[in-house]
């Protein structure tokens, strides 16, 4: 490894230790709202389940709008102050949920509240994408989600002292103190360096001129050059940067990543549904899948996300993730009319399957939305990655509804194709990329 190579390894090492100290005590609250707030507002508020369908999925809309616009800002205000803004924002809304006493005001708090939070994922995945370079980019995003894991497993535990309790003055204290914990881990993002932002955003000096006498433009193409210095060059040379709305490769990726995301609705809403209606296995299960997913995310998504910023590993990782997922689905129906104890262990192993297929589709999207996006506007290309995922996020649970809780194992083998069309196509975009510019691959 050169001395360059060093040198700028440790000067992220900094942006890498802001990220994940924030992301680490930010999520032990994070843990306790999501556990709390459906049962908060149907117990507490006294929302009927239907007004709290609307709720979640108002905020999952909104969350579609504003990653979009996140990203396009992170390309034009400073990515580390815009962040900085939105999980403050978010804190707030964190803690007005204990103000809540109607549908409306629940509908407005959520709705800010997941605005809130797109802009900032936007802000985030623009930052990381500048700070760093191919491997250690999807290195850092695995790092934060493995870190996301155990903040919200832990934070989960917390909130049993408020569901033991069961007092509605205990559910508001516990929203409250969740939002305070979220904001004093996020405060620690206020200490980014100016070097995150888009160049001529913050008034920083831009990392390299265009003209390092250290590199040699002939020997190096400029694709092979850390995005900050690619970033100056184009704009030293007239290019503003290409649109992600004009580059229909990415475009394509972006909606078969927004299809995968599905997965999550079905961890979420299609298996608890499916466990307690169409199986003998009691319902305490669900926690045992949790856990056996949260544990397998936390133990590899490090280790199974190596490499994953080079297109062919990506285009092979997210072909078995489609596999693995069609597996998932398989055996997920085959739980239907077995003996509790059979169905319990049928489940466990597709909840495994599921959550292998969670680690490898996002490490191989996480590679692919970097390398692929134009150096040059790198908060919109998060930004529509986020957009696309988020839509897949709204339309997941009609999907899941209407597919395998509604038609059983037929529908069961219709989602998991469905997920593995997706799938492979994202992996013919990889393959493509590898073959087009052999410096991805």
């Amino acid at each position: 490894m050169s001395a360059s190579i060093v040198e700028r390894v440790r000067a992220v090492d900094p942006v890498m230790r802001i990220l994940s100290t924030s992301t680490l005590i930010a999520t032990l609250g994070r843990g306790v709202f999501l556990t709390l707030t459906v049962l908060y507002l149907n117990f507490v508020v006294h929302l009927p389940a239907g007004q709290i369908a609307i709720v979640l999925g108002a905020s999952s809309v909104t969350g579609i709008v504003f990653s979009l616009l996140g990203g396009h800002l992170s390309d034009r205000l400073s990515a580390r102050r815009l962040l900085l803004g939105a999980v403050v924002a978010e804190a707030a809304g964190l803690v007005c949920y204990s103000l809540v006493s109607t549908f409306l005001v629940a509908l407005l708090v959520a709705c800010s509240t997941g605005a809130a939070q797109a802009i900032g994922h936007s802000a985030r995945a623009a930052i990381i994408a500048r700070a760093f370079t191919g491997p250690t980019r999807v290195h850092t995003r695995a790092v934060l989600r493995t870190l996301t894991n155990i903040g919200i497993s832990v934070g989960s535990g917390f909130s049993g002292i408020a569901l033991a309790v069961g007092t509605p003055f205990a559910f508001r204290t516990s929203l409250i103190a969740a939002g305070g914990v979220y904001l004093v881990g996020q405060l620690n993002l206020a200490r980014l360096p100016p070097s995150v932002d888009a160049p001529g955003t913050s008034g920083a000096d831009p990392a390299n001129d265009g003209d390092d006498p250290l590199i040699d433009p002939t020997a190096i193409a400029a694709e092979q050059l850390p995005p900050q210095q690619r970033s100056t060059r184009a704009r030293a040379g007239g290019r503003p940067g290409l649109s992600p709305w004009r580059n229909p490769q990415y475009l394509v990726f972006a909606m078969l990543t927004g299809v995968f995301a599905v997965q999550f609705s079905l961890e979420e809403v299609g298996v608890p549904l499916w466990v307690a209606h169409d199986t003998s296995a009691p319902r305490s299960i669900l926690s045992v899948l949790l856990i056996t997913n949260t544990a397998i995310v936390i133990a590899f998504t490090v280790r199974l996300s190596r490499n994953t910023h080079r297109m062919r590993v990506a285009g092979r990782a997210n072909a078995l993730a489609g596999g693995l997922f069609v597996v998932a689905c398989l055996v997920y129906a085959a739980a239907q009319g077995l003996p509790a104890v059979a169905a319990c262990a049928v489940l466990i192993v597709g909840a495994a399957a599921g959550a292998f297929c969670e680690v490898l589709s996002q490490a191989s999207m996480w590679g692919m939305s970097f390398e692929l996006a134009d150096p040059d506007r790198a908060g919109a290309y998060q930004g529509l990655v986020g957009t696309t995922f988020s839509m897949g996020s709204a339309i997941g649970p009609t999907l899941v509804a209407v597919t395998a809780l509604a038609l059983g194992m037929i529908g069961w083998i219709v989602l998991g194709a469905i997920m593995l069309a997706a799938a492979l196509g994202t992996t013919w975009i990889a393959f493509r990329a590898a073959r087009l510019r052999p410096e991805l691959a």
